[in-house]
Order: structure tokens, then C-alpha cells, then sequence
């Protein structure tokens, strides 16, 4: 899987899934229903979960299944439906085992400055996707896909997903989109992430589900080249961001939405 063959489609890419790994049931249930929507739509698809969440407030997080059990699902995933797949690394060591079993490599936010991370994901010659990390201007990523860049991988996207806003917000400011968009990698926006609400006193995010389709409209708007979201059947129910998820039902008509405005702006 490369990059042109997400963005070699008129339409945006979209990558789509569960926050975390919960189960193997779980993972083939949200990826079938999203292969349906994604293939009738002709919206080019990467399946999306979490192999482990290591950035929790509480101990007592639910940080998944098991690493191995959850990327061997992320694999049957692939292998089931024929679609690429993206996970979360955390550490150096991290990268190679993943890039076993997924397509994409992803570095979370407030990781994209680790030099070391970003050429251990490289190094594995897979597609490396990087959080704008919400504390940094959109023109200081062209660093960090630079450092993808100089250890030998030219496969690289971008993501935004929100700027700290005081304690317990974030905001987009949607010129990002453009200004990344001007270094030359394709840029996604995070719009389940973008309205989290977190460091909570509860020690669990909250969340503005309510505004994933104004965000999801402006993101398209501005000419974003991917939209990424998270999803569940019952996203109450969830056992990770369950504060800001999408509700998996109500996907295929906010998507239908969403080519109408990229229709109009292309």
C-alpha cells in the first residue's frame, strides 16, 4: 500500500475503526459494515485500530486486548477484506513489530518530535502517518516528515487534529490543512480526535460528538485529502474514547454528505 493509492481517487480517503482493538468479532464487524458503505461510495478505505493505548490518564485505563492477539487481528482484517490497515507505535521498538501486520504506521501527536520513532517507522519502508502534535504551528511538520524523508522512506501524510485550547479543549484552526497541504504529503484531518475534551478531573476524556459532521464538512471544505475518524456500533459502550467516537450507523449518510461538499469544491 502507498500513498498514491489513497490519493490517486477523486474522492477523499478515509481511514475508519474502533479506537482500540476490543475484540476479533468487533474489528471484522466495523470493517465489513465500512468496506460495504466505503466500496458503494468509492471512497478508498484503510481499516483503523489500536494495538495497545499507551497514552492513558488513569492506570486503570483499558489499554487492550494484548499486543500480539490485537495485531494478529489487524492482519486477519487485511487478509478478510483485502484493505489496508493502520495502528498507533509508541517506541522505536515498536516499529518493526507492527510493520508485520499493518500497512500504515502511525505517530501519535504528542510523539512527533521523536527523531528516533520517526526513523524506526520509516526504516520499516511502510507508510508513515504523523499527528500535527497540538502543541505545534502546521508548518513545523515539514520537519518531522523531513526526518521520515532523510532515513529513506518518501511515503509520508500528515495529520491534524486539533491545538490545545486551555486545559480541557482543542480547536482546529482549518488554515493548517492548506499550509501542510503546500509541503507536498497528503494531508488527513482527525475529526473524532479534534473534539476531544481532555484532562477531565474524572481522569477520562470527554468529548463533542455532536460535531463531527460540522468539523467532517469543514475539514472537506478546505480541501483536506483524507478525513479520519473513529467508529463503533455503541460507541457509549466503548472501552477507549468512548466520549467522541462516531456512531457506526450514522456513517454512510455523513460520508454522502461529505463527497457532495468535495464535489463542489474540486
Amino acid at each position: 500500500m502507498t500513498v498514491k493509492n489513497l490519493t490517486n481517487s477523486e474522492n477523499f480517503f478515509l481511514l475508519a475503526g474502533p479506537c482500540v482493538i476490543e475484540s476479533e468479532e468487533m474489528a471484522l464487524q466495523i470493517a465489513e459494515r465500512i468496506v460495504a458503505i466505503t466500496g458503494k461510495l468509492n471512497i478508498p478505505y484503510v481499516f483503523k485500530g489500536s494495538y495497545r493505548k499507551a497514552n492513558r490518564s488513569r492506570i486503570d485505563s483499558f489499554t487492550g486486548i494484548g499486543d500480539e492477539k490485537a495485531l494478529k487481528i489487524l492482519r486477519r482484517v487485511h487478509e478478510t477484506f483485502d484493505i489496508p490497515t493502520v495502528t498507533d507505535i509508541h517506541e522505536t521498538t515498536e516499529a518493526g513489530i507492527a510493520a508485520e501486520y499493518v500497512d500504515i504506521l502511525q505517530i501519535p501527536a504528542f510523539l512527533c518530535r521523536q527523531t528516533d520513532l520517526l526513523a524506526a517507522a520509516a526504516k520499516t519502508g511502510k507508510t508513515v502517518n504523523i499527528k500535527k502534535g497540538q502543541f505545534l504551528a502546521p508548518e513545523s511538520m515539514q520537519f518531522a516528515a523531513q526526518k521520515v524523508i532523510d532515513a529513506g522512506n518518501p511515503s509520508v501524510m500528515l495529520t491534524e487534529r486539533g491545538s490545545t485550547f486551555g486545559y480541557t479543549d482543542l480547536v482546529v484552526d482549518f488554515r493548517g490543512i492548506p499550509q501542510m497541504k503546500k509541503f507536498g504529503y497528503p494531508v488527513i484531518t482527525d475529526i473524532t480526535h479534534s473534539l476531544q475534551q481532555p484532562n477531565q478531573y474524572s481522569g477520562v476524556s470527554g468529548g463533542l460528538p455532536e460535531l463531527i459532521e460540522t468539523m467532517a464538512k469543514a475539514a472537506v471544505a478546505v480541501g483536506t485529502d483524507g478525513i479520519f475518524l473513529e467508529t463503533h456500533p455503541e460507541p457509549l459502550k466503548a472501552k477507549s474514547d468512548a466520549a467522541n467516537m462516531l456512531q457506526l450507523d450514522l456513517l454512510e449518510g455523513l460520508l454522502k454528505k461529505l463527497i457532495r461538499i468535495r464535489e463542489a469544491v474540486r
